[in-house]
């Protein structure tokens, strides 16, 4: 979609939102794993692939692992639904009186075989293909629809836990639409925000959200977060939707079921770039939908910060067992300053792109997972986000 105008939309959700719920508790158990059983040089037998699904009342957690790490799950679940702020009745959850069944079991040894070689490159984990982008519509270096869908999702969390708006609860959702002229964003057309919230917040009616709760939500959700020169020629009224259909009192798990992996696009890049062939949540470093998926964005991302391209995407496919990936493709949608075979060239010379070699070179064996499940796998800072790293660009640039 370079040189075109256009309107382009991306959504996030909130950590209380049951998907997401599922994806943090999945991701919860792999970190727990990993404490007490992190792999090493010469043993990389640790394996999780753990999947969760939550309904009214109750938390399933299934999937295959070895492992010798013994898991309490009940108390890691509840911790997170806990932490999460599924902490009274009147949200439909509560993680002091949720069931919780435990369905784990190990992981198949035709898997394994092809996988855990001691002391050798290990193969991968999986078949599929991959995908990396970066862009430079942000700082971040990530498209501006999602990043902003994101910000406001985090904003509905923040202003829950510090009681600015004491009526939320933690269900929620965010969208942005973004207005593209010659392919650049130029402004924000639509903003929705959907948030659970206590009959606190509703007239006096007790039909709908009263409008000086969406007011609020406003002034203290929407407002800190959407640059005022992306608002020009909004309109409030038109074109922001608080809570469309009215209300939202029945939220989390008492309204929908949650499932891992179900929101694979407000993981990655919001529909701006195709997604590969997995989810991420539950996965250990050796699944390759997981790992060569960080290595993928960490090269389009450098590939951007080398100023060689404004826009990048990064294909890896790999075998199930085999440690080379089957093939790569770079692509830079026309606006790369060399050909795709020189950077094709590039990739291969300055990249490993084994998964032993993805995982030193991202320090992924370590228990660093839980916070990636919730606001999006990229685009993010701190600790344990290697994969969004622009050490390479610089020797990119040089190289070209």
């Amino acid at each position: 979609m370079v040189g075109k105008n256009y309107l382009f939309t991306s959504e996030s959700v909130t950590e209380g939102h049951p998907d997401k719920v599922c994806d943090q508790i999945s991701d919860s158990v792999l970190d727990e794993v990993y404490r007490q059983d992190p792999p090493n040089k010469n043993n990389f037998h640790t394996r999780v692939a753990c999947e969760t699904y939550i309904t009214v009342g109750l938390v399933v957690v299934g999937g295959e692992m070895t492992t010798s790490a013994y898991v309490d799950l009940p108390v890691i679940v509840r911790n997170l639904i806990k932490s999460i702020g599924y902490t009274d009745a009147k949200y439909g959850f509560n993680y002091d009186t949720c069931a919780i069944l435990n369905a784990i079991g190990r992981q198949s040894p035709d898997i394994a075989q092809g996988v855990g070689r001691k002391g050798k490159v290990i193969g991968a984990g999986d078949q599929g293909l991959m995908i990396g982008y970066a862009c430079d519509e942000t700082k971040e270096l990530m498209p501006l629809p999602i990043m902003l869908s994101h910000k406001l999702a985090k904003r509905l969390a923040e202003v829950r836990k510090k009681n600015i708006l004491s009526y939320l609860g933690p269900d929620g959702k965010s969208q942005v639409t973004v207005r593209y002229e010659n392919g650049r964003p130029i402004a924000v057309d639509k903003i929705v925000v959907s948030s659970q919230h206590t009959e606190e917040a509703l007239d006096k009616k007790k039909e709908n959200m009263a409008d000086w709760a969406r007011d609020e939500i406003i002034e203290s959700i929407i407002k800190p977060v959407i640059p005022s020169a992306l608002l020009k020629n909004f309109n409030w009224k038109k074109d922001c939707y608080i809570n469309p259909t009215g209300r939202f009192l029945i939220g989390g798990p008492q309204s929908d079921t949650g499932m891992t992996g179900r929101k694979i696009i407000v993981d990655t890049y919001g529909g701006m770039a195709p997604h590969g062939g997995g989810a991420f949540s539950g996965k250990d470093a050796t699944k390759v939908d997981r790992s060569a998926t960080y290595m993928a964005r960490y090269i389009a991302k450098n590939v951007v910060a080398s100023k060689l391209a404004t826009k990048c995407m990064i294909q890896l496919a790999y075998a199930i067992g085999v440690p080379e990936p089957v093939s790569i493709m770079v692509e830079t949608f026309g606006t790369g300053k060399v050909s795709e075979e020189k950077f094709n060239k590039l990739v291969r010379k300055h990249f490993k792109l084994t998964p032993r070699e993805i995982i030193d070179t991202l320090e992924l064996h370590r228990p660093i997972y839980t916070k990636t499940a919730a606001y999006g796998h990229f685009g993010r800072e701190g600790e344990g986000f290697t994969w969004e790293k622009t050490d390479k660009a610089e020797l990119l640039r040089d190289d070209a």
